[in-house]
């Protein structure tokens, strides 16, 4: 069996003006993906050999970056979001750089440099739109890992497959319960439920699969909580950040 992945870093509102900290995406997995051109060159979607890395540059304030792999990907004859079976985008290969978030279900990794202008770095690994791809965040000032990296797809309450494989892991909120409102969800937390009062993990269907199995990430919208999901270093360390696929 042959799986196609694809790499995407995509960014919202990057700022401009000097590059200061290094990105490192590794790909542990032992496939083909994709790889690219460092920042501000880099495209947002590229192809890389399996145990080959890509490094770029980004601004020292960088905001609201994203890094997510895709699976079963082809681009030839379906250019669009639905060009992988979980991870696909607006644009193909090339994600287009407003519209192109991944579709779940997908892990994320999330970063804001800088933030909030309270001297911190913060970065988290993500399952709230679901799981394709063990991963985890390391960094070279010593701060704390954000992980998940186990693979959820085997034992899954939802999962995706191609060729019988399990490929993808949907949250609750992207599964859409039977009788699940999007627009009003404790599973989405929306609605009457759009506060951390008011969405707690107790409501999150599934919360307990995804968070027990890898509790170093972000299993829901609210999770802060937990005290293990969003991660933090100061901004002062100038730290360097490795995202690694398989770890």
């Amino acid at each position: 069996m042959k799986l196609s992945f694809a790499f995407i870093l995509f960014t919202i509102a990057l700022p401009t003006g000097a590059t200061g900290r290094t990105i490192t995406v590794y790909n542990a997995c032992p496939f083909t993906i994709c790889s690219g051109k460092p920042v501000p060159s880099q495209v947002t979607g590229w192809e890389a050999p399996a145990y080959s890395h890509v490094a770029f540059d980004v601004a020292d304030d960088w905001t609201s970056g994203r890094i997510w792999g895709r699976r079963d990907c082809d681009f030839s004859s379906n250019p669009g979001a639905n060009s992988c079976l979980d991870g696909g985008c607006d644009g193909g290969l090339v994600c287009d750089h407003v519209t192109g978030t991944g579709v779940p279900p997908a892990t994320l990794a999330e970063f804001t440099l800088s933030g909030f202008a309270n001297g911190f770095d913060y970065y988290d690994v993500s399952l709230v739109d679901g799981y394709n791809l063990p991963m985890k965040i390391t960094n070279t000032a010593g701060c704390s890992v954000a992980s998940c990296p186990v693979d959820l797809g085997p034992n899954c309450w939802d999962y995706m497959t191609s060729s019988g494989f399990p490929v993808g892991c949907k949250s609750a909120c992207v599964a859409h319960l039977p009788g699940d409102d999007p627009n009003n969800s404790p599973n989405c937390c929306t609605g009457s439920h759009s506060s951390a009062a008011t969405c707690p993990s107790s409501g999150v269907a599934y919360y307990s699969y995804f968070k027990s199995n890898c509790p170093d990430s972000y299993a829901y919208a609210y999770d802060e909580s937990s005290k293990t999901a969003l991660w933090t270093c100061p901004s002062s360390a100038n730290a360097d950040y490795t995202v690694t696929f398989c770890p």
